[in-house]
């Protein structure tokens, strides 16, 4: 380190200031031989490396949607099956705590054991200014209509976490991603990032920087013709997939299968072909195709964007059709490897890597986007079975205990201690800001409750996590020692597949409610006008038919509630023009709201006419405690397995609306079922993709 003396001055006024080094003194000081870097706000190569607990919440065996579920499959059925050995994994939460996880955890040795993490795909959310909303379809027939589904609490404190202060935001967001990434992948492993115009400069230089420039492979350029068209600038036309190795690229230890995902030639050389033109083949002359309408791919793929009337288009803002898909994991990835896509929104990847006899891990941040796949690949599974193939389980899993973050932002400039600090008086703002809108008084003196309601005790959770099965144990718990009788428990989200029925025999009163958005609407909290609402209330029916030892268990569904609120109808009223109508989610109806052309009167129509209009997926397991909840977590060194006191639900039969099929059967195919007393756990998904699960006991 050579500093001249001016140099060294320079260095103790700006420590003795508090203020950062200006930039040229990092290379003065420190070795740094990077020619080109990406620098932003806050850049630090710091990586996570917590580790959290998968939970199963579902797994789905086998896709039944039959006329009669048997004790037993024919011996001369013909149909696809179930492959065994790895369990395809569908994750929901975080992606940088489920990438950390994965990296340092225990699962991390089971997607060793399949060879590792051959190819990762990735289509993150590059656009600034996106509307991360959704149009959602009710009803069926005549009475259809569409409304838009606006993101949950814990999707807009992500997205706002992800673009609050623009790119510099979502390229930190990206990099420790793409780190984690990249750990987790083979040494013989690629990934591809998806990205458009705003940020590809940006993200080529990230990877430049994890992968390293001599780890390039392409530049893809896929090009389609959909899209605005302007008469004043060059129209966009393109997205960027960037297309990196683990290894260095020119060594060679890489797959790829270039051969598997040629094009056809262009008309001019298939003309000449047809009609045998001298010299027509040699265009070919260098390569192995054997076939000479065919040539190998470049890096500009002419490729649709999905059709408005295709079987596979899912309605989903960000899907990607299938064939871009299917050339990439064609290309990088054998039949049988592991691929992943962390992102996966409608499931896209999952999808094709199921059809195309790839293992494979997929997570979103979106419930709604979950409960997408979750139907996307249910569906695979069964048109794999319909025509003979086979097909892997899958399941669904959530970060189990989840990382308490601190509330809202907290200043990155701050030393550990003062962190800690702002933490925690961020942490009683929150609780405060929810007891006063739940027109509650603050009480102390107690673990995980917090606020009291004339003769009810109150416990909130988390704001930037769901409530957890754990969370709520740990509250029984305290009440039962404390002797509290009565209590609400007030959340953004709860865990998926929570089962609320089975704390309603724990001798204590509880209520789950909705925490609204609205909560952060310091003016209408004044006033008094934010309404807290009921998580949604279930019944069921068990018919048991048959005579002597041959009994069958048929399911009914009888009614669902929701109590959601999206929207402020009055506010919808004085915006809309005369003519026009907007759809709107108010006390667990949706509603049609509409301005008369020439009256201006405003009308109001319910769209969601019967209860089961609220229904877009059910499921049963029908002996809902024979599979316990064991997670594996690392004590000491030591792996353990431990029992959540959950169970697994084990998805036995399943019944949903797709985009061709809206009409729902609200009575379940019959099962055989021996004698004995079963707990039968039903689970309903809303429209909005949150689920409800009740389990009743029926004795065969």
């Amino acid at each position: 380190m050579q500093l001249s003396d001016n140099e060294k001055r320079d260095v103790i006024k700006f420590l003795e200031a508090g203020k950062p080094l200006p930039d040229k003194y990092r290379f003065l000081l420190f070795k740094d031989d990077r020619e080109v870097e990406l620098v932003w706000n806050g850049k630090t190569n710091e990586v996570t490396n917590v580790v959290l607990p998968f939970q199963t919440i579902e797994q789905i065996d086998e896709p039944r949607g039959e006329d009669k579920i048997g004790l037993q499959d024919s011996l001369f059925d013909m149909s696809g099956r179930q492959v065994t050995g790895w369990t395809n994994k569908l994750i929901w939460g975080d992606n940088k705590l489920i990438l950390s996880s994965l990296k340092n955890g225990p699962l991390r040795k089971e997607i060793e054991a399949q060879g590792g993490l051959k190819l990762i795909y990735i289509d993150p959310p590059f656009d600034v200014g996106a509307d991360f909303s959704m149009d959602i379809t009710i009803g069926d027939g005549e009475d259809e209509e569409s409304f838009t589904k606006k993101p949950s609490v814990i999707e807009e404190i992500a997205f706002r976490d992800t673009w609050g202060k623009g790119a510099d935001s979502f390229i930190a967001m990206m990099y420790e991603r793409l780190k984690l990434m990249y750990d987790l992948l083979a040494e013989d492993g690629s990934i591809y990032v998806h990205c458009d115009w705003r940020l590809s400069c940006h993200i080529r230089l990230i990877l430049d920087e994890i992968f390293g420039r001599d780890s390039f492979g392409a530049e893809v350029i896929w090009k389609y013709s959909w899209g605005l068209h302007v008469d004043n600038a060059w129209n966009r036309k393109h997205d960027t997939i960037f297309y990196y190795t683990k290894s260095k690229f020119d060594d060679g230890n890489r797959i790829f299968n270039g051969y598997e995902v040629m094009e056809k030639r262009g008309g001019e050389v298939l003309r000449r072909l047809a009609t045998g033109i001298k010299g027509a083949t040699m265009v070919a002359d260098r390569s192995k195709v054997e076939d000479k309408t065919l040539k190998l791919s470049g890096d500009v793929w002419d490729i649709g964007v999905i059709n408005g009337m295709a079987v596979e288009r899912l309605e989903y803002p960000t899907q990607k059709p299938e064939e871009l898909l299917e050339k990439i994991i064609k290309a990088s990835s054998n039949e049988g490897d592991l691929i992943a896509d962390f992102f996966c929104g409608s499931g896209t990847t999952l999808a094709v890597a199921e059809k195309l006899g790839r293992k494979w891990i997929g997570s979103d941040l979106g419930k709604f986007g979950i409960h997408t796949s979750r139907k996307r690949m249910i569906g695979v599974q069964r048109e794999l079975k319909k025509e003979g193939k086979d097909f892997r389980a899958f399941e669904i899993l959530n970060v189990g205990k989840y990382e308490r973050e601190n509330f809202l932002n907290i200043n990155d400039d701050l030393r550990a201690e003062q962190k800690a600090k702002q933490a925690e008086r961020k942490e009683k703002e929150f609780i405060k800001l929810i007891i006063t809108a739940y027109k509650a008084e603050l009480v102390g003196s107690f673990v995980n409750i917090v606020g009291k309601k004339r003769d009810r005790l109150i416990a909130v959770g988390p704001i930037n996590a769901p409530v957890s099965s754990e969370l709520i144990r740990q509250i029984v718990a305290e009440c039962k020692e404390k002797n509290i009788t009565k209590i609400d428990i007030l959340g953004f989200d709860y865990e998926m597949g929570l089962d609320f029925s089975q704390y309603k025999d724990q001798g204590i009163d509880i209520l789950f409610k909705k925490i609204p958005r609205e909560v952060f609407d310091k003016k209408a909290v004044e006033k008094g006008q934010v309404k807290f609402y009921d998580v949604a209330f279930l019944e069921v029916e068990a018919i048991v038919s048959g005579k002597g030892i041959n009994k069958e268990l048929s399911v009914k569904l009888t009614d669902f509630s929701v109590f959601y609120n999206q929207d402020d109808s009055g506010e919808i009223e004085e915006a809309l023009r005369p003519g026009s109508s907007k759809v709107v989610v108010k006390n667990g109806q949706v509603i049609k709201i509409s301005k008369d052309k020439q009256t201006e009167n405003v009308s109001e129509e319910i769209l969601t006419k019967k209860w089961s209009d609220w229904v877009d997926y059910w499921a049963i397991d029908y002996d809902f405690t024979d599979r316990k909840e064991i997670i594996k977590v690392i004590k000491d060194g030591t792996e353990k397995e431990i029992w959540t006191g959950s169970y697994i639900f084990d998805n036995e039969w399943q019944e949903f609306r797709t985009k061709k099929k809206r009409t729902l059967e609200l009575i379940s195919a019959p099962k055989e079922l021996p004698k004995g007393a079963y707990k039968v756990a039903v689970k309903v998904v809303d429209i909005f993709g949150n689920d409800t699960t009740r389990v009743i006991n029926v004795k065969i």
